[in-house]
């Protein structure tokens, strides 16, 4: 009798959220966001090749300023129609049309308009210490990454891995992620500094 109760109350419990439900979630309920990070890449025998912190910002769809404070300082925005790239070391600004920039990119994961599955193959990899671990392979072969990990605390992201094509491995784990916050508009506008070259369109 004990041993039936407890199969009903086993039966009757909710299932756990898979990590791509986790996904989900934060895709839904997340449309603008700002964060810090640490960035850390690694070669194949996982030696530390560079390490490099920022902040950046997102807004729904295809619009996020990505900005490394060091080592150097660089600059990545997407306005909803191009993407710049300033580097302020080489006074230089590389300008593409945002959809053939974001494509199968991480940005695609964060800042795209949220059909993440009709660019990646997604699988649930379960949890792995604190985290819960879901993969992303692009469906198209021409991006800069062969596939990326997504590691969430529960539907808030908390790290991503990417993985290239040259076994290099880039860690990028976020710190004080907050979701929807108020966001100036013109976070997400550029205009090339005088002097500068501009390549591209």
């Amino acid at each position: 009798m004990k041993k039936m109760v407890w199969l009903v109350l086993l039966l009757s419990l909710p299932a756990a959220a898979s990590t791509l439900d986790q996904l989900r979630a934060f895709i839904r309920t997340t449309h603008s966001a700002t964060a810090d990070f640490m960035q850390t890449v690694l070669d194949q025998q996982l030696t530390t090749l560079q390490r490099a912190s920022g902040t950046l910002a997102f807004s729904r769809p295809g619009k996020f300023r990505w900005q490394y404070q060091t080592p150097y300082p660089q600059l990545i925005v997407g306005d909803g129609d191009k993407l710049w790239l300033y580097d302020r070391q080489l006074k230089q600004v590389t300008v593409r049309k945002l959809g053939q920039a974001l494509g199968s990119t991480p940005a695609a994961l964060l800042a795209g308009d949220g059909a993440i599955e009709q660019y990646f193959h997604l699988k649930d990899l379960g949890k792995k210490g604190a985290l819960d671990w879901l993969a992303a392979t692009p469906k198209q072969k021409t991006g800069s990454f062969a596939s990326i990990r997504l590691g969430f605390r529960g539907d808030m992201l908390a790290v991503m891995e990417l993985h290239d094509h040259f076994g290099q491995t880039t860690i990028i784990q976020f710190h004080d992620f907050r979701r929807n916050p108020p966001i100036n508009p013109a976070m997400f506008h550029f205009t090339p500094p005088p002097g500068v070259d501009v390549i591209g369109e």
